[in-house]
């Protein structure tokens, strides 16, 4: 399956990134992909690189093997209601990266025996370090194998059962903009203690991802990382209480469960 076609049904701003990632990391050409929207004016970018981009669903799944639906969710009936009598078990995989919509319910709308998979990335697939959460139904293992390599060249996959996939979405694909506001807000509290808003903004940044790559790469629990810079009556303890005096852990502990509550309601 190496070389085969893709299409991405739906160039939001989550298609795109996924077309970007994909022509990035060399997983696949511009020429091997073809992108969906109805206003294919906004996919110009794509399609000066070489990614076919159309209007057209139906000639985009009929002209591919692996479709990614990249739909919002109040249309994905819609669109591939009118669309279930192009897909063929023997030639397609559909990978969707639609929120709240089950394998079962896809299984129901296409109806023809193929395999379906659900996805949950986030943005940063553009650049090739999404964490992305994979389920399946009626895959092989080549397809496996295909979907879960797909993935990994934009960042890393994780199987989980489906019952986690809403959980997944609030973690990481929600979780890129709780990350991006607390790097918000490590920047104004930079600009207050003197720093210009670009350099304030720059650390922030750079700082949390070595945070996090201390965590990745050497399989650390955040607290053993937390206690070398503790040192007694030192500045950061101070700063650290202060925070959970304030509610910094059990406020992103409640938003979090805010978001999951939001989508399984």
């Amino acid at each position: 399956m190496k070389d085969s076609r893709i299409a991405i049904i739906g160039g939001g701003n989550l298609g795109r990134a996924i077309a970007e990632g994909l022509i990035s990391s060399k997983f696949t050409t511009p020429q091997q992909i073809t992108v969906t929207r109805r206003n294919t004016e906004a996919l110009r970018g794509l399609a000066e690189q070489g990614v076919t981009v159309t209007s057209d669903n139906a000639a985009a799944i009929q002209n591919s093997n692996v479709i990614i639906v990249a739909l919002k969710p109040y249309n994905v009936k819609e669109v591939l209601e009118g669309l279930k009598a192009h897909f063929d078990a023997s030639k397609h995989i559909v990978i969707s990266v639609v929120t709240g919509i089950f394998l079962k319910d896809l299984a129901a709308i296409v109806n023809n025996g193929v395999p379906i998979f659900r996805a949950m990335p986030n943005t940063a697939i553009a650049i090739q370090e999404s964490v992305t959460c994979l389920c399946h139904q009626g895959g092989n293992g080549e397809q496996v194998n295909y979907v879960t390599e797909l993935f990994n060249q934009l960042g890393i996959s994780i199987a989980i059962d489906e019952k986690l996939m809403d959980a997944a979405t609030v973690l990481g694909a929600c979780g890129i903009a709780y990350a991006l506001r607390f790097i918000r807000a490590a920047t104004q509290g930079g600009i207050e203690i003197g720093f210009d808003a670009k350099t304030a903004n720059l650390i922030a940044a750079q700082t949390v991802k070595g945070a996090a790559e201390l965590l990745l790469t050497l399989g650390r629990h955040p607290e053993e990382e937390i206690d070398k810079v503790t040192t007694p009556k030192g500045c950061t303890i101070v700063g650290l209480n202060e925070m959970e005096h304030r509610g910094f852990s059990s406020s992103l502990i409640k938003g979090i469960g805010a978001s999951y509550d939001k989508i399984v309601k």
